[in-house]
């Protein structure tokens, strides 16, 4: 097998400890902190491979200048990959991998903790008894027990996310384009996306984002959800209509709402800008808001998955290099 020149983007200390103990020497992995854009594609010049992750721009302009450099995989290191033109990788000739599977459990068990915070401020209670403040007041949540919990997308995370609401007592209520028997098994009821949406108490969306689910969650859908819901997006920005979201917000339509993701979130996310002014207002203002909590696109950030997503790319390196295919490849369409 012939060992790849890999140009590793958007690298963190933990990415580089994970890949590295995963590759142990197969390939010649170089780190950079830029993201890919059409500008930072020049960084790889004479490189067989790129590994990218969510935020890293694959767009056409910069998948011909990585061909250019002579580019032949792109190697993205989440399951998602929105971030890629297929088409255009296609075009020139580079082959485009992913990680197709790590632990479900990560994202699945994060929304719940989300849910859990936000239902039972804990987030707020955490804040107040570090300055010695014991008052209940203004902390009070619901049982969960018993509440209508709907799962938009039903697939290895969502299915998880149903059997742990299922432990809680909640009746469940399922959108997919098709039906999981897991979830069926488990008493969930598959209605369209509007019914979804006027009868459930807690939503949490686990869904790709594609054309068919950009906005999904808009000013229309919003409209139909019950006074007080709790929406959980663990996901990818892109569900979300933020704009919508904040109106929904502000009129006190929607009871509770976090995200793990954001639809402007490259170039913030997975950055310290605490001594940064932060130039993205509808950013600011998600964040002023007492009932909504805004995580940093960490509910997959478990040692168990990470050490599954290195595994998996050095795997995709590593088939590539030697003219094999496996389930991980892309296709455009």
């Amino acid at each position: 097998m012939q060992a790849l020149r890999v140009l590793v983007y958007d690298t963190h200390s933990y990415d580089r400890t994970f890949l590295d103990r995963a590759n142990a020497g197969r390939h010649q992995l170089d780190y950079t902190t830029a993201q890919l854009d059409p500008q930072t594609a020049a960084l790889a010049q004479g490189y067989d491979a790129v590994c990218l992750f969510v935020n890293d721009k694959a767009d056409a302009a910069a998948i011909a200048r990585l061909a250019a450099a002579g580019v032949r995989l792109i190697a993205q290191r989440s399951t998602g990959f929105n971030n890629i033109d297929l088409a255009a990788a296609a075009q020139h000739g580079i082959t485009a991998m992913r990680v197709g599977y790590y632990s479900p459990y990560a994202v699945a068990e994060f929304a719940v903790g989300l849910l859990q915070t936000l239902n039972r401020r804990i987030h707020r209670a955490y804040n107040r008894t570090r300055e010695f403040n014991f008052r209940l007041a203004g902390l009070l949540g619901h049982d969960i027990h018993g509440r209508t919990v709907g799962v938009v997308g039903t697939g290895k995370i969502g299915a998880i996310f149903a059997r742990i609401m299922h432990g809680f007592g909640c009746p469940l209520l399922a959108y997919d384009v098709r039906e999981n028997p897991e979830c069926v098994a488990l008493g969930a009821t598959y209605v369209s996306l509007e019914e979804l949406l006027r009868r459930s108490d807690i939503i949490s969306l686990h869904v790709p984002l594609m054309p068919q689910t950009h906005h999904l969650i808009n000013a229309t859908t919003l409209a139909l959800t019950r006074p007080g819901v709790i929406l959980i997006n663990t996901s990818r920005g892109g569900l979300i209509d933020t704009e919508a979201l904040i109106a929904s917000i502000q009129s006190g339509h929607l009871g509770a709402v976090a995200l793990d993701v954001y639809e402007e979130e490259e170039g913030k996310f997975f950055r310290d800008l605490s001594d940064t002014v932060i130039d993205d207002e509808v950013l600011a203002r998600l964040m002023t808001f007492p009932n909504v909590l805004v995580t940093s696109h960490q509910a997959f950030f478990t040692h168990e998955a990470m050490t599954t997503i290195a595994e998996t790319t050095i795997t995709n390196l590593s088939d590539f290099a030697a003219g094999r295919t496996n389930e991980n490849l892309l296709q455009p369409g």
